[in-house]
């Protein structure tokens, strides 16, 4: 960051957030240290219990551990920050930790999109080829799928944030915006900011595109093996393992290609802010619930464990 400094007059940043309103301000603090609680806990719960049950040491309790970890790091990224700067009124942010900030909130948004779509891969392999199953999703397998999708994240960020903290900031430095994000920072460059708008436009766009194409090329063969199922039973089961995964990628990729793909101008900005408090802060207390509350192992894995750590709660309830 120490060469990107060069490039600007500007040391720090004053994110305007949501609004100024104080009466709305308190129920903002109160709904967000909320949403972040139970996205703290939701999340760090469900790492917990994939670990601690061996039943669920399988690829797609796997994909789901590490998803819960994306959802928690990159609203941690920006939870915190925005909950102090409603509580203390300081919504000052420096340069550097502007760029951290956007880096790691970028890095983990888009190992997200990649970690899904190597879930709906796992959904086609175990629905579409389940008596290959275990040798098409082997522990090599996951792996590649895995580390490639933090790859992916990892280098966009690094594209995303070479790009815009080399360009020079030299006058305004509010940011219309909660959080640190490229296209509010790309409103306050002095320097000529067409090529970052590609960039994003096509980085972005790509990484969208690309792992949706995944998601739904998987799930039309999945959609076409189920109308092959003579047995209902069989429709249920592969419907009922398909269910949360579904529900969790309608509701992120609906999320992102509604902020992304609007136009960039002033007058679409504080509907873009609206879009990002669901993609940023919601959605990562959403997913831990969607996958919980639809998932029978996991809510079985669940009282197995509460049940060893409370005997004597667990059997009060069974009388």
């Amino acid at each position: 960051l120490t060469s990107m400094e060069n490039n600007t007059e500007v040391t720090e940043f004053i994110l305007l957030g949501l609004t100024d309103d104080p009466k709305l301000q308190v129920l903002l603090l109160l709904l967000f240290l909320f949403i972040y609680l139970i996205t703290l806990f939701g999340n760090g719960g469900m790492m917990v219990i994939i670990l601690l049950d061996s039943r669920l040491h399988t690829p797609m309790y796997l994909f789901l551990s590490h998803l819960s970890f994306v959802d928690l790091s990159y609203s941690s990224a920006v939870a915190p920050k925005m909950v102090a700067a409603i509580q203390t009124g300081n919504k000052v942010i420096s340069y550097h930790g502007c760029a951290t900030q956007f880096f790691f909130f970028a890095a983990f948004a888009t190992v997200e999109c990649y970690l899904l779509a190597s879930m709906a891969y796992d959904r086609y392999a175990a629905v579409c080829r389940p008596l290959q199953y275990t040798t098409t999703m082997t522990a090599g397998m996951c792996a590649l799928l895995t580390i490639g999708s933090y790859v992916c994240g990892f280098l966009n960020a690094s594209i995303h944030t070479a790009d815009a903290f080399s360009l020079s900031f030299c006058g305004p430095n509010e940011i219309n915006h909660f959080f640190c994000d490229k296209p509010p920072l790309l409103a306050l460059a002095c320097s000529d900011t067409h090529t970052s708008k590609l960039l994003v436009f096509f980085v972005v766009g790509f990484n969208v595109l690309f792992t949706l194409l995944v998601v739904l090329i998987s799930y039309l063969f999945i959609y076409i093996a189920i109308q092959n199922m003579h047995s209902s039973e069989g429709r249920k089961k592969a419907l009922s393992t398909c269910a949360s995964h579904l529900t969790a990628v309608s509701i992120f990729y609906g999320a992102i290609i509604f902020m992304y793909l609007q136009p960039t101008s002033d007058q679409f900005m504080d509907t873009d802010k609206i879009a990002s408090v669901f993609y940023s802060v919601v959605i990562p207390m959403l997913n831990p619930l969607i996958y919980s509350l639809r998932n029978k192992e996991v809510k079985s894995a669940f009282w197995k464990i509460f049940n060893k750590i409370y005997p004597q709660s667990s059997s009060v309830n069974r009388k």
